[in-house]
């Protein structure tokens, strides 16, 4: 089996076999790694991209930098990137700069978490969380091994 991946630096859809993940995968255009146990900030069109074209369960962080609980959920989110990495990648969106964000996602209040996998919305969780929490809601709603 293998993964269609969207490059979150340069938007390329990559395929990649499943054995593969853990391999440091890299993306055929850019060259940057396509599964990193980090979180990446994305602009609305590559998380389009993404959201409709990758098979491997996407974590959105919707936040804005006035946000208290966004910013005290941050490091919680990184810990949960590099615990769900390879099976997940974790991103987050600004919706500050990226005002079309709230509108096109329905977004009504942040930190707002938003599940993709297979070109579908899997569910959304609202508030800041702890990272056992975030990784939970993950496996519970994709499947994600880690």
């Amino acid at each position: 089996m293998s993964h269609h991946l969207t490059c979150l630096t340069c938007g390329t859809v990559n395929r990649v076999p499943e054995e593969r993940l853990t391999a440091h995968p890299k993306c055929g255009t850019c060259g940057a790694r396509l599964v990193e146990p980090k979180v990446h900030d994305l602009d609305t069109a590559t998380l389009r991209k993404a959201e409709t074209k990758d098979t491997l369960p996407l974590l959105v962080d919707f936040w804005a930098p006035w946000c208290g609980p966004c910013r005290a959920m941050a490091p919680e989110f990184e810990k949960a990137a590099r615990a769900l990495a390879p099976h997940a990648r974790l991103a987050k969106v600004n919706t500050q700069v990226h005002g079309d964000a709230s509108q096109r996602y329905g977004i009504r209040g942040i930190p707002l978490l938003i599940l993709f996998r297979n070109g579908q919305e899997v569910a959304r969780l609202t508030g800041a969380r702890p990272a056992a929490e975030i990784e939970a809601f993950v496996r519970s709603h994709a499947r994600a091994r880690a």
